[in-house]
């Protein structure tokens, strides 16, 4: 199994979640800083969940809904911040 952080270099595994999302945002010309500003968010929302592989990835709105509720509840992120990171 392909995790979310490991294998993406071994032959016949696919590459690596965050590869793959760098790969995107390059392609589609992302600012450096927003590139990594994104892949914390990434970095902290699979933490948050206990992620471990693309399965996990499963029931994605009801776990975006969570973790921005912790963010407003615990970590006091403001109400826009929160709309538009759940703007699709």
């Amino acid at each position: 199994m392909g995790g979310l952080y490991n294998g993406g270099m071994n032959p016949g595994q696919p590459p690596r979640l965050l590869d793959q999302m760098r790969a995107l945002m390059r392609v589609r010309r992302y600012a450096l800083r927003t590139e990594r500003t994104y892949c914390d968010w990434i970095r902290r929302y699979v933490k948050f969940h206990g992620m471990r592989s693309r399965e996990d990835l499963a029931e994605g709105t009801r776990k975006v809904e969570a973790f921005l509720t912790h963010l407003a509840v615990v970590g006091n992120v403001a109400p826009s911040t929160q709309n538009q990171a759940f703007t699709p």
